[in-house]
């Protein structure tokens, strides 16, 4: 096996490694950064002249958002905030594909900005108790007159939103 495969193994290994340990909202944070970094490596193949490898960059931001992001969000559940924000996605999409046939970096910077601002906001909801399953394992590791669940502080507004949007974290 020569080393780039290998690289290439030892990276996928990671990746899945990574989501199989994730919990809901780490998978959105993953799905933000992935985008991100598709859309930088567009840029750059853009700026040398690798339009192939362009094209191939970005499809995978456009995969990402259509279905990742926008295929987790749960509209109804969101309100007007998820109706809004499935649109941002396909006006992202759009902008993405106009960015590859045009070879334009100035959108590739405009959607990337865009993702940057959701994906700061994202985790910027980060619950602050830990998760369910953890809470599970803590009670069962407890000794029974400790079984009493602490109560964590109640999630604000967005969070709550983000919840209904993308399930519970």
């Amino acid at each position: 096996m020569n080393p780039i495969t290998a690289l290439n193994t030892y990276k996928n290994v990671g990746i899945e490694s990574g989501v199989a340990a994730a919990d809901p909202h780490k998978l959105i944070l993953m799905l933000y950064q992935g985008a991100l970094l598709a859309i930088a490596s567009a840029k750059n193949q853009i700026l040398r002249k690798q339009i192939s490898a362009k094209g191939s960059s970005i499809t995978k931001a456009i995969k990402i958002i259509d279905e990742g992001l926008k295929a987790c969000l749960d509209v109804e559940a969101g309100g007007e905030i998820g109706k809004n924000l499935y649109k941002l996605y396909d006006y992202m999409n759009q902008r993405l594909l106009i960015a590859n046939l045009k070879n334009d970096t100035a959108i590739l910077d405009e959607v990337s900005a865009l993702l940057s601002e959701l994906k700061g906001a994202w985790e910027s909801i980060r619950p602050a108790a830990p998760s369910v399953l953890a809470d599970e394992l803590l009670q069962i590791t407890k000794p029974s007159a400790e079984n009493a669940k602490q109560e964590s502080a109640p999630p604000s507004a967005v969070g709550k939103q983000a919840v209904l949007m993308y399930g519970r974290m």
